[in-house]
């Protein structure tokens, strides 16, 4: 009997059904030569300290580095998972050979592997790896299953990633809770949600220390268009004064009128990022939100796999694209056809095929994120909403560039020279996908580049105009938020605006893309920071936590980034695992020595709620 596990029920019905394993037994399908059970995402865990030994399960210093000498893996405690435990150990200790239908990545692996361990697996294990979950992607996963084995540097940096993180949030948690929260207050510590936490806190201060200052802009009104002076600001009223009587009163002379053509590519395929950005800036979706809507979009069989960090297709996906493209056409929502208007100028021809979406070099394990073209039924508004973007997405990579023509006017009135810029939409191309809304991914659209027609203006001509003077201030960074904030985590806390070096910049994010969104629900969790509208702002415990850390290791995007790539090459197999975890064992000590040494008396002094509430009955 061949077992299969999937990580969730309705996945492995799905599975279940197409393999014909029909009929319903108590934790699992049988049926065909096949027995298809399921875990609930992650059934078993890292031991915690106790379980090494008793004399870690009470909160001391001196107990501190905990690490142990060989990490080993416990059942959660839950009567639930522990009775369909039950159920696959009977399973595979009975199996002839097992196949691993996880989630098709580091952490689907990870899940599988540590079920396998517990239960005692010995059999032959294969991996079904697949994108998406319709019929046909089942079925050609199950024609090319793989061993096991080809997917060891997978799970090995999974397994390194957990045990990373329990290396450094326990013993870090533990130390700063009881050096720095007096044992009444818990800090936690994480390697990624430290970091985070730092991010928010460092622009919160940028933004609480800011001065704003004065500064003049002069402009002037020529032909009813406004000519802004190209020196830039000015930093002193008299300064700005004197320029403007410079002008006054004196014609005001075309210098130069400049067209050029220019064209706009087609913004990039969703990764599970880009879309998240998305998401949060035109709905207000946090992270979570987003990531549970496309999952249940992937399980419904309409998108593929959704937690991938790549914008690109491999070669191999471009012959299914005219399928997907006729799925969208019959897509109805409300009695109508959102899509077909738009899919029918791609029709009897070949799609293009462009290299900056087809490129196997920039894919591994899973491409970006598309429609399957299975056509939906009965979504809920949030759903709808989502798919609706990676749909228009999809269909808009495929759209010719948008032309448009860029007229760059300059003028000068004695020696001060002005200037403006107007585009006009020579033909929309992929921007017809999206009508009226023009913004895409997270880039916001300057002033300078919105739809502005000039009127013909002739170099030489000259003429009266009104010059203008305006006081303004100048204005702190913004506040982050959940959008801004998954942008800086993909880029360590780095603002890059440019998508190819943003691209560049992925290997040393912190967070996987999969993950950024539990991390930024942590901080929420453990009122670290709140939301004021779409703000995040850090709570006054969140900023003493990252107050009381000295040490760059903890709090570092830089520094975690770095972990990050690490745990890409070991994925990769550019990197040893044994290393990672020697270096961290190494790091995690040191920092231990460097708190417990440390003679300052820095103390958190923001309360637990339930402790401020006790004082307050006292009084």
């Amino acid at each position: 009997m061949i077992v299969c596990i999937a990580e969730k029920p309705s996945v492995a019905k799905d599975i279940a059904r197409i393999i014909g394993a029909t009929a319903s037994r108590d934790g699992y399908m049988e049926g065909n030569g096949y027995q298809v059970t399921w875990t609930f995402g992650h059934l078993c865990e890292l031991k915690m300290p106790e379980d090494y030994t008793p004399m870690w399960k009470s909160w001391s210093l001196t107990a501190l580095p905990m690490i142990p000498p060989r990490f080993g893996i416990r059942l959660k405690d839950d009567e639930g998972i522990k009775k369909q435990f039950a159920v696959i150990e009977r399973l595979m200790q009975a199996a002839d050979g097992i196949i691993n239908c996880g989630d098709a990545g580091q952490e689907g692996e990870l899940i599988q592997r540590w079920v396998m361990q517990k239960a005692g697996a010995t059999c032959p294990v294969q991996r079904l790896w697949i994108s998406s979950m319709t019929d046909e992607a089942i079925r050609e996963g199950f024609a090319t299953l793989k061993d096991q084995s080809n997917y060891q540097s997978l799970y090995m940096a999974g397994l390194s990633r957990a045990v990373g993180d329990w290396l450094l949030g326990i013993n870090c948690t533990r130390l700063y809770t009881i050096k720095y929260g007096q044992n009444r207050q818990v800090l936690s510590i994480g390697r990624v949600q430290t970091p985070t936490l730092a991010l928010i806190v460092n622009r919160q201060k940028e933004i609480d220390n800011f001065k704003p200052e004065p500064y003049w802009v002069l402009a002037t009104v020529y032909r009813d268009t406004i000519f802004t002076a190209t020196k830039g600001k000015y930093t002193s009223k008299e300064e700005g004064e004197e320029a403007f009587k410079t002008i006054e009163g004196k014609p005001f002379t075309i210098t130069q009128v400049e067209k050029k053509n220019g064209k706009e590519t087609p913004p990039s395929l969703y990764d599970l990022t880009s879309l998240q950005v998305d998401c949060n800036k035109k709905f207000g979706f946090s992270a979570e939100t987003t990531l549970n809507i496309i999952q249940q979009l992937y399980e419904q069989k309409l998108t593929t796999y959704p937690r991938v960090d790549t914008t690109f297709l491999p070669d191999d996906v471009y012959a299914k694209c005219p399928q997907t493209m006729n799925g969208l056409f019959q897509v109805k929502h409300a009695g109508t056809a959102p899509y077909a208007e738009l899919v029918r100028p791609l029709g009897g021809k070949a799609l293009p095929k462009s290299k900056k979406v087809f490129d196997s070099s920039k894919v591994t394990d899973h491409h970006a994120i598309i429609p399957t073209g299975m056509i939906p039924t009965a979504l809920t508004d949030m759903q709808r909403k989502v798919f609706d973007l990676v749909a228009r997405r999809f269909i808009a990579v495929f759209y010719p560039d948008c032309k448009y023509a860029q007229t760059t006017v300059l003028g000068m009135v004695d020696d001060i020279e002005f200037k403006v810029t107007g585009r006009t939409i020579l033909d929309p191309g992929w921007r017809t996908v999206y009508a009226k809304d023009v913004q895409t991914d997270d880039d916001e659209k300057k002033p300078d580049e919105e739809e502005r027609t000039l009127p013909a203006f002739q170099k030489g001509e000259s003429g009266p105009h009104q010059p203008t003077l305006t006081e303004k201030m100048t204005t702190p960074p913004p506040y982050y938020t959940e959008a801004t904030l998954l942008r800086a985590m993909e880029t360590a806390g780095k603002l890059v605006e440019d998508e190819e070096l943003r691209r560049a910049m992925k290997e040393n994010g912190i967070g996987r893309p999969s993950t950024r969104a539990a991390i930024i629900e942590t901080l929420f969790k453990r009122k670290y920071i709140r939301k004021e509208r779409k703000r995040l702002v850090a709570t006054a415990t969140g900023i003493e936590l990252i107050d009381l850390i000295r040490e760059d290791l903890l709090k570092s995007c830089e520094l975690t980034g770095i972990w990050e790539k690490k745990l890409r090459d070991i994925e990769s197999q550019k990197y040893d695992a044994q290393q990672f975890i020697s270096e961290l064992k190494q790091q995690v000590s040191t920092i231990v020595n460097d708190v417990i040494s440390d003679p300052t008396n820095r103390r958190v002094t923001v309360m637990p709620e339930e402790e401020a509430k006790k004082k307050k009955s006292k009084k």
